[in-house]
């Protein structure tokens, strides 16, 4: 289960069951997962990405990248991956989708992705920082 103990006590005291808890750690699950391959198909679908990265030698205000590929993985409510440029590369995590995000009217359906044009991850060590990542640069403005 996703929750903690804490957290699956806490939502016992007000009023939700066993199975209900479970039902929600699985939602959580589900939503990374679908998180995570919207992200890898944003990065898939653009060649280059613009961003709001504080670049030391960019003349730019949002810098331009080639994209090479995404590699996002989930663990439970976790999600963390690779992200590879042309030149350069950086260990990622905690991403989610800006926009695009279109939900069916089926209220039992699983959100599905469409149009992703804005995305947001935590990169890890060299930029330790979260950025955004446009497909086009007005985006970020």
């Amino acid at each position: 289960m996703h929750f903690d103990q804490r957290t699956q006590q806490a939502l016992r005291d007000v009023g939700l069951e066993t199975e209900d808890i479970q039902d929600a750690s699985e939602a959580v699950v589900e939503a990374v997962e679908t998180d995570a391959a919207a992200l890898e198909a944003f990065f898939d679908e653009h060649d280059t990405v613009y961003s709001d990265m504080d670049m030391a030698h960019s003349s730019s205000d949002y810098p331009e990248h080639a994209v090479d590929y995404a590699d996002i993985t989930t663990h439970a409510d976790e999600m963390r991956g690779w992200l590879r440029f042309d030149t350069w590369g950086v260990y990622v995590e905690d991403g989610r989708i800006l926009d695009g995000v279109s939900k069916s009217e089926d209220s039992e359906a699983h959100q599905t992705w469409a149009d992703v044009d804005y995305v947001e991850l935590t990169l890890g060590p060299t930029i330790n920082d979260r950025v955004r990542f446009a497909a086009d640069r007005e985006q970020l403005r």
